[in-house]
Formats: structure tokens, C-alpha cells, sequence
């Protein structure tokens, strides 16, 4: 009985598999942090920011999409219009790389079974899983990296997408990530020995950024995304 259910099991799957379309691809374009140092704008990408990504397209209005994304964030006081932060003149880079899983949905139906022009707005939320220095700092300005720090994120992205071949969708986006982490820049040391000289507001943590283009290619068995009884 087991191995009957089982053999359903794999073969409803398997099914299924077939009926979507994939995509892989690429993220080019930038990073940028809002925290305790720096700028304050949450759109203002200074570093290079590379990623890859994987979407499976279940329906013409929603995806599952999963990514990987990695670049340097960084910020300086100099650079602020906040007259405190500009006098006091604090600066650090850090390096991000997350792993994400959510889903992806579309304003308008994005028909990838159609192969004439189509386009849409999107937008694309899930979790995130990220790497990074925790700072230990002698003199709180840039600090030292002394431990690799990890914590989740919730990303916010909000894109537009179309097709430009018969295989290949561009798209652009900007996504911000609220992080479960207040010391991206060294303002909040996890080392209770360093308490003291920690900074800025401790009750709200920071965030970072990937803004740019992806390019994905799609390729497997196209969908019919139409109604029940209809071909």
C-alpha cells in the first residue's frame, strides 16, 4: 500500500513538473545600506551588486522564485545632509550574501504559453537568509570585521518585466531588505564588552538594498494557464 501511494505520489509530481515553464538567470546592478551611518536614501546604489536567479512560473499571475545575491555595502557620515552624523565622521563596508525564497507575482497576466509581446509590473516578497561581518570596534569608526554574522531579512521588491525574445525576459527592480540585524555598520556590537560605546538608535534595525536588471531564459514544457474544460 505504501509503495501504491508512493507511485502516485511521483507520478503526480512528475506531472506537474512538466506542465510549468523555468526560468534562470542573472542580477546585475547595485547595493546600498540605510543605518546608523551614512546617507539615509533607501534608493542609492554605490556598490557593485551579481546575483542568480530561479523562478517557477505556476501560473500567468504568480511564480515561486528563489535567488542568490552577493555585494558590498558600505556608508560615510561625510556623505550625509544629517548635519550630527556629517560632524561626526564614522565610515565602514561590509559585504552581503543571501539566499532568498518567496514568491513573485504579477500585476498584469504574463502568459509565457503566448509569444507575442508581454509585459507587467511585478512585485516579490519572501524570506531571506544572509551572511555578513559582525564589527567589533576599537574606535567605533569602521570598526573590524571579528565574526561572520548571520540573520534573516524580509525582502520588499517591486520590478517590471518583459519579453524581448522569444526565450529571454528582462526586468528591473529595486528591493529593499528589512534585516533582523542592527550592526551592518558596527553601531551595535554583539560583545556585551563593547556596550558602552555603541551608537545611533538601537531600537531600529538596518537595511540593504539590490537595485538592477535580471535577465532569465526560460525553457521547459509550456503551461496552459487556461480555465478547466478549455485548450
Amino acid at each position: 500500500m505504501k509503495r501504491l501511494v508512493l507511485y502516485i505520489f511521483f507520478i503526480a509530481f512528475f506531472n506537474s513538473s512538466k506542465a510549468q515553464i523555468h526560468e534562470v538567470g542573472v542580477f546585475l546592478g547595485g547595493t546600498n545600506y540605510v543605518g546608523d551611518i551614512g546617507k539615509t536614501n533607501y534608493i542609492n546604489p554605490n556598490e557593485l551588486g551579481i546575483g542568480f536567479i530561479y523562478k517557477w512560473n505556476k501560473s500567468e499571475r504568480h511564480s515561486y522564485r528563489f535567488t542568490y545575491m552577493q555585494g558590498n555595502i558600505k556608508g560615510n557620515d561625510l556623505d550625509s545632509k544629517v548635519p550630527s552624523r556629517h560632524l561626526r565622521g564614522y565610515s565602514f563596508t561590509n559585504t552581503i550574501k543571501e539566499v532568498s525564497a518567496g514568491l513573485e507575482f504579477n500585476f498584469f497576466p504574463f502568459d509565457l504559453h503566448q509569444f507575442d509581446m508581454q509585459y507587467t509590473p511585478y512585485v516579490f516578497t519572501g524570506v531571506n537568509y544572509f551572511w555578513h561581518n559582525d564589527f567589533e570596534s576599537d574606535d567605533i569608526n569602521a570598526g573590524k570585521g571579528f565574526d561572520k554574522g548571520r540573520s534573516f531579512s524580509i525582502p520588499m521588491v517591486l520590478g517590471f518585466k518583459a519579453r524581448i525574445a522569444h526565450s529571454f525576459i528582462l526586468g528591473i527592480e529595486a528591493g529593499a531588505r528589512y534585516t533582523l540585524s542592527d550592526n551592518l555598520d558596527g553601531s551595535n556590537s554583539p560583545n556585551d564588552n563593547y556596550e558602552s560605546i555603541r551608537f545611533g538608535n538601537t531600537n531600529s534595525n538596518d537595511w540593504y538594498m539590490f537595485t538592477g536588471m535580471t535577465l532569465t531564459y526560460t525553457f521547459g514544457e509550456n503551461p496552459c494557464f487556461c480555465p478547466q474544460g478549455k485548450k
